[in-house]
């Protein structure tokens, strides 16, 4: 605990560093401030909605020590699985590349028809972080098949309506090797070009981030301004100088068509926009990434997606397809406790019936434990 004197002092150390700061405070309410000649008012649209999520990689993680596994699951909106795989940091890696594609060579999963699409033969060229060298490589791998869902989606179905394409996340990454990134966004252009003139059907794709680096840095700068305080659901692109001010790497930030400096852009393929779907100043305001070559129809889209959200729950004023995802993605409770059992069983006959009753001991013994404590 603190003493009293030293509250005093604490209290005074802490005013001098915020006054030192508000310059730097008022800088970013000017820029804020730069952006309301971009507020645009959204108009609510109606049309079918399909939003990807990854499964959380924090709940899906099962252990029985020295055992570990990744249960990684994509799912839509709609409740449909995409994908399943389990994995361990122990796996290998040219084994699990080699099982996205069938005996004669033909594609069997979306990240095999990533993987012949973007012209790879195994995941270490598709991502030089699944090495193995890390056992962070299970994380990505889970990003790379929920990258993979979302270009089987749109580059191997069909589309009956005009369909707008949610991703949990913005349409940015880090993880694939040179610029995969960008020729898979590129082909997905493609698909949707292609899907227009066969069928005159519409797909839009954007990615929305419940949390960005930008946006908590410019908040504060958001409010004070008033920017938004318009009576009404709206949105703004986010200029340059925002992004760069916050992201150190350009060819995260840059639009994937300007090679005016540098360094090709080579993980980003959308367009940033800060978007709030409610009316009132203290509605949340979320980040959310057009795709680059749909920039044009941003006014359709927010409006889409502004119909979606007044009905989002739990969350107030967030997709609805976004949450319904989740919902459906979710390992957890019983189907957890079902992934843990299989893997009590696979240990124990393992090590054979002669030592299984050692299993059975150490699984109890520690459900006792965790349930004591819960």
């Amino acid at each position: 605990m603190f003493e009293a004197d030293q509250i005093q002092q604490l209290k005074q150390l802490i005013g001098e560093q915020v006054e030192a700061g508000r310059a730097e405070l008022d800088q970013l309410v000017a820029q804020a401030r730069a952006m309301k000649g971009g507020v645009r008012v959204i108009k609510s649209h109606s049309a079918t909605s399909v939003a990807l999520m990854a499964s959380d990689g924090g709940n899906n993680k099962v252990a029985f020590n020295p055992f570990y596994l990744q249960v990684v699951r994509v799912v839509d909106s709609n409740g449909k699985e995409l994908c399943l795989e389990v994995v361990s940091p122990i796996s290998d890696i040219e084994e699990l590349g080699r099982r996205q594609f069938h005996e004669d060579g033909t594609p069997r999963t979306a990240l095999g028809k990533l993987m012949r699409g973007l012209g790879v033969q195994t995941l270490k060229e598709l991502s030089p972080m699944m090495s193995g060298d890390s056992p962070s490589w299970v994380q990505v791998f889970r990003d790379l098949c929920e990258w993979a869902t979302l270009y089987d989606l749109i580059c191997h179905r069909d589309y009956p309506t005009n369909t707008l394409i949610v991703r949990d996340g913005l349409l940015r990454s880090k993880i694939f090797a040179g610029d995969l990134f960008v020729r898979m966004g590129e082909q997905i252009h493609e698909a949707i070009e292609r899907v227009y003139r066969r069928d005159r059907r519409k797909v839009w794709l954007v990615g929305l981030a419940k949390k960005t680096q930008v946006l908590e840095y410019y908040r504060l700068a958001i409010s004070l301004s008033g920017v938004f305080d318009n009576g009404s659901a709206c949105y703004a692109k986010v200029p340059a100088a925002m992004l760069d001010s916050v992201y150190k790497w350009e060819e995260y930030t840059r639009d994937v068509d300007d090679k005016s400096t540098g360094e090709d852009p080579k993980f980003n393929f959308g367009r940033m926009y800060f978007v709030r779907f409610g009316p009132y100043a203290g509605d949340p305001i979320w980040s959310v990434d057009v795709m680059s070559r749909q920039d044009k129809d941003a006014h359709s889209i927010f409006g889409y997606l502004q119909a979606d959200a007044v009905a989002g729950f739990p969350i107030p004023l967030y997709p609805n397809c976004i949450q319904q995802a989740d919902n459906y993605s979710r390992v957890a409770d019983l189907d957890m406790d079902i992934v843990e059992d299989y893997l009590v069983d696979a240990v124990r006959e393992q090590v054979g019936a002669d030592k299984a009753p050692v299993i059975d001991g150490l699984r109890l013994a520690s459900d006792v434990a965790a349930r004591r404590y819960e």
